[in-house]
C-alpha cells in the first residue's frame, strides 16, 4: 500500500486522538471543529476503516480504535522526524533563528550590552537567548551555540577558547573614598566582603581565601562573614551600590570598571584563573552559516 499523502488529515487525526476531542483539536490547529472532523473522515474513507469509537456522553467522547492506538506512536515519530528534517533544511540558511545558551550573569554583564552590534551586522538572524546556570542538552533542546565557563571539556561539544580572565577586588568609588585605610590587602579582613557562590566548589572558580593568600594574607579565618550571593551579576551590583567589596572576575566587571561604576583595588596583584570562557557547539554543526557568523562575531568582540 502506498503511503498516504493526507498529511493534514494525519495531523488532525493525531491531535484528535491525543486530546480525544475534535473541538480541542480544532483549537490547537486553529481551524473549526467541522474542518477537523472532515479531515478525519477523509482519512477514514481513504483507509477504509474507522479510526475512532464515537461516544455520546462522558469526557472521552472520542476514543481511538485498537488499530489507531497501535499506529499512533509511529505517526507521532514520523511527525517528529518531518519537523527535524525541515529544521535541517533551514540550517543551511544565513537567516532564521539562532538559539544561544549562556549563563544569566554572562548575558547581563557581557553579551546583552553588545548584542545590538551582532543584530546590526546580521539583521536576518534572530537570536533566541537561553539563560541557564546548568549545562543543557544541545541536541535535545535544539541549542545552536553557547558560551560556557570552565576548563574546556564538555562531552559531545566542540569548545573554542574565547577569553581568559583574572580575579581582583572591586568596590564603588564612594566606598573607597570612605575607606582611606585600604592601603594593603590585609586591610580587607576588616571589611564586608561579598562572596560569589555561582560556581562554589567547582575547580578553578576563584574565592576570597585564594586571592588573599596570593596577596600574602594568611590570616583568612574570619573572611566568610559578609554577603554570599549565587549570581555574579548581582555580586557586582551589590558592590556598585556600596554594600561591600567583591572579588570580581575581569570579564564580568569590564564594563563597570570602564564606566567608573567600580574601582579595582590593588591592581599590582595579578591572580590569573585557570578557567576560561569557551564557545561551545556540536561538531557536526560547525559549518552552519548562522552558527559560524555568531562564532566569528563573538571572537571579534572578545578581541576588542
Amino acid at each position: 500500500m502506498k503511503s498516504p499523502v493526507h498529511l493534514n488529515a494525519l495531523r488532525a487525526f493525531e491531535v484528535s486522538a491525543r486530546l480525544q476531542s475534535f473541538s480541542a483539536a480544532a483549537a490547537e490547529l486553529n481551524v473549526t471543529p467541522a474542518a477537523v472532523g472532515q479531515l478525519v473522515r477523509t482519512l477514514e474513507d481513504w483507509l477504509g476503516t474507522p479510526l475512532f469509537v464515537r461516544g455520546n456522553s462522558g469526557k472521552a467522547r472520542l476514543s481511538p480504535t485498537e488499530a489507531a492506538e497501535r499506529a499512533l506512536p509511529d505517526i507521532r515519530t514520523g511527525f517528529d522526524r518531518l519537523t527535524l528534517g525541515l529544521e535541517r533544511l533551514q540550517e543551511g540558511s544565513t537567516s532564521g533563528v539562532l538559539t544561544v545558551t549562556v549563563s544569566p550573569a554572562f548575558a547581563a554583564k557581557w553579551l546583552l550590552p553588545r548584542i545590538d552590534r551582532f543584530q546590526t551586522a546580521c539583521p536576518d538572524i534572530d537570536v533566541r537567548l537561553d539563560t541557564n546556570h546548568k549545562s543543557v542538552d544541545f541536541a535535545g533542546q535544539r541549542i545552536d551555540i553557547g558560551v560556557r565557563y570552565g576548563m574546556g571539556n564538555w562531552p559531545g561539544l566542540k569548545a573554542d577558547k574565547l577569553m581568559d580572565e583574572e580575579a581582583f577586588p572591586v568596590c564603588s568609588p564612594e566606598l573607597l573614598r570612605q575607606r582611606r585605610q585600604l592601603s594593603e590587602p590585609g586591610d580587607l579582613i576588616r571589611e564586608t566582603l561579598i562572596h560569589d557562590l555561582t560556581m562554589a566548589g567547582q575547580a578553578g572558580f576563584p574565592t576570597w581565601e585564594e586571592w588573599l593568600k596570593k596577596a600574602g594574607v594568611n590570616d583568612t579565618a574570619t573572611i566568610r562573614r559578609g554577603m554570599q550571593i549565587n549570581n555574579s551579576a548581582a555580586v557586582l551590583q551589590t558592590a556598585i551600590e556600596g554594600h561591600g567589596i567583591a572579588l570580581a572576575r575581569s570579564i564580568m566587571a569590564r564594563d563597570d570598571l570602564s564606566s567608573g561604576r567600580l574601582v579595582r583595588l590593588f591592581p599590582d596583584i595579578s591572580f590569573a584563573l585557570n578557567v576560561s570562557y569557551y564557545i561551545v557547539y556540536r561538531p557536526e554543526c560547525a559549518n552552519l552559516p548562522r552558527l559560524a557568523a555568531f562564532r566569528e562575531w563573538l571572537i571579534t568582540e572578545a578581541d576588542d
